[in-house]
């Protein structure tokens, strides 16, 4: 799974992909619960790479699928 999160006054996104048995409902409850409570919001991916992001410099949040599955090209479908 990969979490994309834009950070204000920032032209780039961090980009974390996450183990494969990540639970995107349980992420967004943590997210949800992280942002709330303000401070840092800590995230740690697939290779154990901690990254924190202050709260208050969150712009948005996007979890998906892995970038692998992404269809890249002109294809119908």
């Amino acid at each position: 799974m990969e979490i994309r999160i834009g950070v204000t006054w920032s032209n780039r996104e961090l980009e974390l992909e996450l183990g494969e048995d990540a639970d995107a409902d349980a992420l967004a409850k943590q997210i949800d619960e992280g942002l709330a409570k303000g401070g840092v919001l800590w995230l740690t991916d697939r290779r154990g790479r901690r990254v924190g992001v202050p709260t208050d410099k969150v712009a948005f949040v996007e979890i998906g699928r892995d970038a692998a599955e992404r269809k890249v090209g002109f294809g119908l479908g």
